[in-house]
């Protein structure tokens, strides 16, 4: 079986879930938007300038929003994910939009594996018609959200996850595809046959440089405005 494996944020939605989810979250006053201010503003200020890292933004964003949803009742998370995929779940790519309906036609699995949420994943996933799906799992209890965390933004955990996919549709890795954009989905397109970089971070495009056998087999796809540009590894980064 030839799979699809997607990540989501900044692969599939032009943006981030979890972050989309946590400015909703403050919008209805469910939680502190001095916390959220106070811990993440300098990395977004860095990122939003274009001097600071991507990955490193990402990764303050992601813990401070696990820090500040425990203990938020379940009701409450429901229906604020649920807004977020029914009003931002189409700021897709148009060529990651092509290219899950492309693999669906030729009858590919189409997987998403993705550090967000995994409510909000599993909502994206029906939206988009996906077979299957991952996500960090956020563990509840007693109806409130416990702030246990199963992560999976991480590369190793996304390994992990396709070997099980592997093992479940015995799905032959070498005719496959991977479809990520920053260091967290390296693993992805270390073991597919044919990974693609959306729009890469600075960190992933180095490591997929210093790889030679990933350098050669991967495609690097640029959005902009309109136009799709497919680009080598070797493009110049300032």
């Amino acid at each position: 079986m030839i799979a699809a494996f997607f990540d989501i944020d900044g692969t599939i939605y032009r943006n981030s879930l979890l972050t989309e989810h946590f400015k909703k979250l403050i919008q209805y006053d469910l939680l502190d938007f001095s916390e959220y201010d106070k811990r993440v503003k300098e990395a977004y200020k860095l990122w939003d300038n274009r001097v600071g890292d991507y990955d490193k933004y990402l990764e303050d964003l992601t813990l401070t929003y696990v820090d500040a949803i425990k203990g938020l009742p379940t009701q409450y998370n429901d229906f604020v994910a649920h807004q977020v995929v029914e009003l931002k779940g189409n700021r897709v790519y148009a060529y990651t939009r092509k290219m899950i309906q492309w693999h669906k036609e030729q009858g590919h699995l189409v997987i998403f594996i993705s550090g967000s949420p995994d409510f909000l994943v599993s909502r994206m996933a029906q939206k988009w018609g996906a077979d299957d799906f991952c996500g960090s799992v956020y563990h509840k209890k007693d109806g409130v959200l416990s702030g246990e965390i199963s992560p999976m933004w991480d590369s190793a955990n996304k390994m992990r996850s396709i070997d099980m996919f592997c093992k479940k549709y015995d799905i032959d890795l070498k005719e496959s595809y991977a479809y990520g954009d920053t260091h967290g989905d390296y693993s992805m397109l270390m073991l597919a046959g044919h990974p693609r970089a959306i729009n890469p971070s600075f960190e992933l495009l180095n490591s997929i440089r210093e790889n030679r056998e990933l350098k050669e087999k991967t495609e690097i796809i640029i959005e902009r405005k309109d136009v799709i540009y497919k680009v080598t590894a070797d493009v110049e980064t300032l």
